[in-house]
């Protein structure tokens, strides 16, 4: 019997590595946005999962930066180490996977989270995976 999960394209990571999703909405009549992250196993069980309010955003893309931010920061206070780590903007997981130094207005927020990545013992981030 085949216990993958393979619903919409999601693909699980290897064995004994998790999966971090997260993604972000904004919502203009309050002037905010909204975050969710999401850790699953290699048989698609969710293993953390969590949401959260931001603050005003200027676009969608600094809105993708944060979530990508408060996602890893979540997988590392709760205690997940060994991550492949999938977003779907492909110009937000380009800029996070570069070595060099970012120069753009939300170069800060990737350095930090940059920082935060080296905190992981196992790190693959892909925006296809």
């Amino acid at each position: 019997m085949n216990t993958s999960v393979n619903v919409n394209g999601w693909h699980p990571p290897p064995a004994s590595v998790f999966k971090l999703n997260f993604d972000a909405a904004i919502f203009s009549d309050s002037n905010s946005f909204r975050v969710g992250a999401m850790i699953r196993n290699e048989k698609g069980e969710v293993m953390a999962a969590m949401s959260a309010k931001g603050p005003t955003v200027e676009d969608s893309e600094e809105a993708k930066i944060l979530a990508r931010r408060l996602g890893l920061e979540f997988a590392i206070d709760v205690g997940f180490l060994e991550l492949v780590i999938k977003g779907d903007n492909a110009n937000v997981m380009k800029s996070i996977s570069s070595t060099g130094v970012n120069q753009s207005q939300l170069g800060h927020i990737i350095e930090d989270i940059q920082r935060l990545a080296h905190g992981i013992c196992r790190v693959n981030v892909s925006p296809y995976y």
